[in-house]
């Protein structure tokens, strides 16, 4: 695998992990959980919390099991010499804080100038949903976002923008509610070309 692809799916840098535990463990350390919050897991409310909770983190950390590289491999180059940027702006995504496990709720807008190739726009929100459903810091996500679009289609340059409220922030600490955060990556003709990345910016202000 190139080293640039191997950055993107974050191997070279990815932790030796244990034993991925079983349904039945993690639906007990949920019941632990439970217990330390000062209820009791074996009412009848919360019987069927532990199930609920790992099927919900099935779906929270699905991006661990998905392949940003291979969502971003099926590309066009039928397009009669398109070379100005396509942008996809205001997608939606959820994550999670790694260091409180709380949710960070906000949108992304991605663009790219392509080289020779284009990809679907759905695989862009894919992409950006895998990041997402990670564990995740947003400066991190946001770069990985950009980093893996870059990788693949080689385009002249990507720009990701990443507006987010993490309730680690606004439920807890110092409760600074309706605080966004904003991060941004900016390689190629992006990082390269002021006109070019001032270009990109109208557009995701709707300018």
């Amino acid at each position: 695998m190139p080293p640039s692809l191997a950055r993107s799916l974050d191997v070279e840098s990815a932790p030796v992990l244990a034993a991925r535990p079983s349904r039945e463990e993690a639906e007990a350390a949920v019941r632990t959980l439970l217990a330390y919050t000062g209820d009791d897991p074996n009412r009848e409310g919360l019987l069927g919390t532990p199930d609920r909770v790992v099927r919900s983190y099935d779906e929270f950390f699905s991006g661990y099991d998905q392949d940003p590289v291979q969502i971003l491999e099926r590309t066009f180059e039928e397009t009669e010499g398109y070379d100005e940027m396509v942008v996809l702006r205001d997608i939606e995504f959820g994550s999670h804080c790694e260091h409180h496990m709380v949710q960070i709720i906000g949108k992304a807008h991605v663009a790219y100038v392509p080289e020779r190739r284009v990809v679907g726009i759905s695989k862009l929100a894919r992409v950006v949903d895998v990041y997402a459903k990670r564990l995740q810091i947003q400066e991190k996500m946001t770069s990985q976002i950009a980093q893996a679009i870059n990788d693949v289609l080689r385009p002249r340059g990507v720009a990701v923008v990443v507006e987010a409220a993490h309730q680690c922030m606004t439920t807890r600490g110092v409760n600074k509610r309706g605080v966004a955060m904003v991060t941004s990556s900016m390689l190629g003709c992006f990082r390269t070309d002021p006109a070019t990345r001032q270009e990109f910016l109208t557009m995701i202000r709707g300018g």
